[in-house]
């Protein structure tokens, strides 16, 4: 439940977007728009996004009109006993009611651009600890790809650089479906692992890290980039497993951004055309983090901090093996591993999605 402080800020926003849905409604009736396409389109999409919060705004206002109506014949003395009674019903009713709005609305106010992306590039690096960092890297992998399996998300490995042990140095994965990015965007940051690695013949306990981004794909209409004039392309043969193809035929692409220094690398398929295909993909979305960083950093600063420098300090969660126990920092919870690495993680995000919502609402 919000304090009376944070239900202020909420509501007074709430206004704030009830009034801008009722302007951009009188402004799309007016006849001098008639004639400009674009504008009447981009005021549809505005009032189509703000009528899934006024709707239950105006209901919410609905249920308190509601309890004072019935409040006042409770408190009137001159009211018939069985109407007072019929009137306490309705105002328990109606708060109730009002209760499960302002918690809906606040959800839907703070997390409403979260809900709309429904793609998101999700990088793992492989940090401190060498070859156990690379197999730590693979089991992240993994739990995200059962994770994404739970929810009926579908996983596409754009690149990735295998270690000798079969761990990854690195994987590029995109991850696509309805509330991708409330499920994932709280993985950004280090990981860090506590356990006897296969390569240690002592059995001693090591500790190793990797890093991971969640970074929002954005629609090709979003990124402006001159494929022409900003990006030089680089291609090459690509090395490593593959046979004769791989080794003989320029498929490896290499892009650089002019504007920002964003380089992309690609030698995952045999294909050129696809090889570029899934660089551009990568490409456009790095420099729409890049130059939307400043403004996501306002708006939700503990979201930007992901990759770091992959050291074992910088961290986000530990999963310590020997205790069974995964540890989230920023709330402080713990998890039976097991159940987490066997992409259970729904508990863990909910708890991570009530804290953002409440600091969210704070920062109104």
């Amino acid at each position: 439940m919000m304090n009376a402080s944070t239900t202020d800020r909420l509501i007074g926003k709430l206004e704030e977007l009830r009034e801008r849905y009722a302007y951009i409604g009188e402004r799309m009736s007016r006849p001098e728009l008639a004639g400009n396409a674009a504008r009447i389109v981009e005021l549809t999409k505005e009032h189509g996004k703000l009528r899934r919060i006024v709707e239950p705004y105006e209901a919410y206002r609905r249920a308190l009109a509601e309890i004072a109506d019935n409040q006042a014949i409770a408190d009137d003395p001159s009211a018939d006993r069985e109407l007072k009674a019929l009137a306490e019903e309705e105002i328990a009713v109606a708060r109730r009611r009002a209760d499960e709005l302002i918690e809906a609305m606040k959800k839907a106010l703070v997390t409403g651009e979260d809900a709309a992306v429904s793609s998101v590039i999700l990088e793992v690096r492989a940090g401190t600890g060498g070859e156990e960092a690379a197999l730590f890297a693979g089991d992240l992998y993994a739990m995200y790809q059962r994770f994404a399996e739970r929810h009926r998300l579908k996983v596409e490995v754009l690149d990735a650089s295998p270690s000798d042990l079969g761990g990854y140095r690195e994987i590029i994965l995109n991850i696509r479906g309805e509330g991708v990015y409330q499920q994932f965007g709280y993985e950004g940051g280090g990981h860090r692992v506590q356990r006897v690695p296969e390569t240690e013949a002592q059995g001693r306990i090591h500790t190793s890290a990797a890093t991971v981004a969640v970074l929002p794909e954005p629609e090709e209409v979003d990124v402006h980039i001159d494929w022409e004039k900003d990006v030089i392309e680089h291609v090459s043969r690509a090395g490593g497993p593959g046979g004769q193809n791989v080794n003989k035929v320029s498929s490896a692409i290499r892009l650089e951004h002019l504007p920002t220094g964003i380089m992309v690398s690609m030698r995952d398929e045999k294909s050129q055309h696809k090889n570029r295909a899934k660089a551009r993909r990568i490409l456009m979305t790095r420099v729409f983090d890049h130059f939307s960083q400043g403004q996501i950093a306002q708006r939700d600063a503990s979201r930007r901090n992901m990759i770091g420098s992959g050291d074992r300090s910088q961290r986000i969660r530990t999963y310590n093996f020997p205790q069974n126990r995964c540890t989230d920092h920023r709330i402080g919870l713990d998890q039976n591993l097991d159940r987490i690495m066997a992409g259970d993680l729904d508990e863990l995000v909910a708890a991570l999605q009530a804290r953002d919502i409440e600091q969210r609402i704070a920062n109104l």
